[in-house]
């Protein structure tokens, strides 16, 4: 059922009472939240209510899956990116790490995003909140000082919100129930029945409501100091584009697994068609937001240098680790606060670097608990800027073979630190978004401004300082996520080793080379290969990379792989895992390319973390053997309980 056009006129002096929810934020824009509005009447009196309201609608955000310790989050622990130690204190009943170890169910599902819980927020509910504001603020009989360019701004704002929430439960659940209107309080249980609608009418639904969003708009956030965090006219083209790629992506489009999925009255909810106009509708997509972004001045990052001494492999690595924690960057599209800065940005820091200044010489109270994976640091191109298996001149089958590091490697690893061959020779992406046993870490306080002294590394091995030196709060895979953590996070106080500086960034649900990347991805399905290629090579040059048809035709075993669609999608789905390493997209692309089923179906392994010499650290350690039941777990279970509640609705397959 699409409710649509059904009344909520009825709804003036309604209690809000439970349906706002108190929420914490650091972002310029989202500072102010909500406090007891009583009524509807009330919320819609003053610009100054109403404009809370504008800020609850925003607070529902993704990025509510922090709440809690960062192993919470579903895109940090829900996939094959990133592990961590079986421990009482991260072992909750509701962790998200459950879905990566199999333990997904059906009685209580873990990031329930549709009934809410304590790692998710109710996007239903967010949704209806888009649709009391949209009702009230179109009614210029309301907030009567509101003028019309800040009446016109927020509702596209909150058009935008209500089309990003569909979005996120769409791919999460798949068919969904269409909300255009809020079902009045105190509906009949018919009217609150709904159904799921078919994919493509959810698609198509989500895809008209952004181009109506879109007019409302500027290009771009101008001024930060005010508006940081606001939804620009980028925003939402880039959703759009996000869109009708995962709408184009084999999980949506064409997939026999779904051709028997019907609704109670035999409506078929997945197109078995496959239908090829979806990627022209998200190559159009993608050229209007890269267009749009232009005018907003969006440009990738680059690193700014300026007082620092740094090699060249240095910025290069600079720039990775910065586009993700320098806050408010020109690449940024849109920037997420609203969720507990505790877990990325603040104290994150610590517990996803561990103690690696050595000028510290007492244990402090952190390490790190949140592990990479050693499949992630093998997904990293070698220096030559094609896959370590495919590199010719690569020593592939020896990599877990130990190597002394030499002063050629001193901006990398600890001039005569013996680690695996695995760790030498790899791209700058690599060490800007990986640390190992013996790798440096440059900082803000590094010594001289520069990258040549060995104070800032890791001393991974067991009883070392960043090593298992406990039995919590241990890196379990021997790699470490770098590139989460902000570059000026300062372990200070060497007497008592135990405080940190630090500053706050927020996460970047969109940028500048995601875009780009989708942008390829679209053009290569359209046969248009060579804009592909022009939209990757852009963001390999910014990673100190040669472009792909060169580095593919002097450096690869498979020379030709760039001239085909195929091989050019291998290629994409690479640079993806890469560039955006970390920052809560691998989930999402492993689901919608089918790929998920075999990659997920293999062993999570890293070091031996009990090790503490070189021949028993360095040995392979399968941590757990990754399950992925196909077809059921590419989306959410819906909770047992909703479809006794609501018997118009249907369970997806396999639950």
């Amino acid at each position: 059922m699409k409710i649509t056009k059904t009344t909520i006129k009825n709804m003036k002096g309604l209690t809000l009472a439970g349906l706002l929810l108190m929420s914490t934020s650091c972002a310029k824009y989202l500072d102010v939240v909500p406090d007891g509005v009583p009524t509807i009447e009330h919320a819609f009196s003053n610009k100054l209510e109403a404009e809370k309201f504008l800020h609850k609608c925003y607070s529902y955000t993704f990025s509510r899956a922090h709440q809690g310790a960062a192993v919470a989050n579903i895109m940090f622990t829900g996939g094959d990116e990133m592990w961590t130690y079986r421990g009482n204190d991260n072992y909750d009943l509701d962790s998200p790490w459950k879905i990566a170890l199999g333990e997904q169910n059906v009685s209580r599902p873990f990031v329930n995003f549709w009934d809410g819980d304590k790692h998710g927020s109710n996007f239903w509910q967010a949704i209806r909140e888009c649709n009391i504001f949209l009702e009230n603020i179109k009614d210029e009989n309301k907030v009567p000082d509101l003028k019309l360019e800040d009446r016109e701004r927020w509702i596209g704002e909150v058009e935008f919100l209500k089309a990003y929430f569909h979005f996120c439960l769409l791919r999460m659940y798949g068919p969904i129930p269409i909300m255009d209107v809020a079902i009045p309080i105190g509906s009949s249980p018919e009217e609150m029945r709904v159904k799921r609608q078919p994919v493509d009418d959810v698609v198509n639904y989500i895809s008209n409501l952004l181009d109506v969003a879109s007019t409302k708009l500027p290009d771009g956030i101008t001024n930060m100091t005010t508006e940081a965090g606001r939804i620009s006219k980028t925003a939402v083209l880039m959703l759009k584009t996000k869109l009708w790629v995962m709408a184009a992506s084999p999980l949506f489009n064409g997939n026999p697994d779904y051709n028997n999925f019907k609704d109670k009255e035999g409506v078929q909810l997945f197109n078995p068609t496959y239908d090829q106009s979806k990627w022209e509708r998200a190559v159009q997509a993608g050229l209007a937001a890269i267009e749009t972004a232009q005018n907003g001045n969006h440009s990738l990052y680059k690193f700014n240098n300026v007082g620092y001494k740094l090699s060249d492999s240095t910025i290069y690595q600079m720039n990775t680790r910065g586009v993700v924690t320098e806050k408010w960057n020109p690449e940024l599209i849109w920037g997420i606060t609203n969720h507990n800065e505790n877990n990325i940005g603040d104290i994150q820091n610590a517990n996803l670097a561990g103690q690696i200044d050595t000028r510290i010489t007492n244990t402090v109270d952190w390490t790190s608990y949140l592990s990479v994976t050693m499949r992630m640091a093998e997904l990293f191109y070698s220096d030559k800027g094609v896959p370590i298996n495919e590199d010719i001149s690569y020593d592939y089958a020896g990599r877990y073979d130990l190597k002394a590091a030499t002063q050629a490697d001193r901006f990398n690893i600890v001039p005569g630190h013996r680690t695996a061959k695995l760790n030498f020779n790899r791209e700058n992406r690599f060490y800007g978004s990986v640390a190992f046993d013996g790798a440096k870490w440059f900082m803000a306080n590094s010594p001289g401004n520069t990258d040549e002294q060995s104070v800032l590394y890791v001393q991974g091995k067991y009883g070392q300082k960043g090593g298992k030196v406990r039995d919590s709060y241990y890196n379990v895979t021997g790699y470490w996520a770098k590139k989460l953590v902000n570059w000026r996070f300062q372990q200070i106080g060497i007497q008592t080793g135990n405080k940190y500086t630090t500053e706050k960034y927020p996460r970047p649900e969109m940028r500048l080379a995601d875009l780009y990347l989708l942008y390829a991805e679209a053009c290569n399905e359209t046969d248009n290969r060579a804009e592909a290629i022009k939209y990757l090579d852009l963001i390999r040059e910014r990673a100190g990379l040669k472009g792909v048809v060169e580095s593919w035709a002097n450096y690869s075993s498979n020379p030709q792989k760039p001239n085909s669609k195929e091989g050019l999608r291998s290629i994409i789905m690479q640079e993806r895992g890469i560039e955006l390493a970390f920052e809560g997209h691998r989930i999402w692309d492993l689901r919608r390319w089918k790929t998920a089923q075999q990659l997920q179906n293999q062993p999570i392994r890293g070091w031996n973390y009990n090790g503490s010499t070189e021949a028993d650290y360095y040995r392979v350690r399968v941590l757990h053997n990754m399950t992925f039941n196909a077809p059921r777990d590419y989306f959410w279970p819906i909770r047992e309980s909703n479809l006794l509640t609501n018997p118009n609705l249907v369970q997806n397959p396999g639950w």
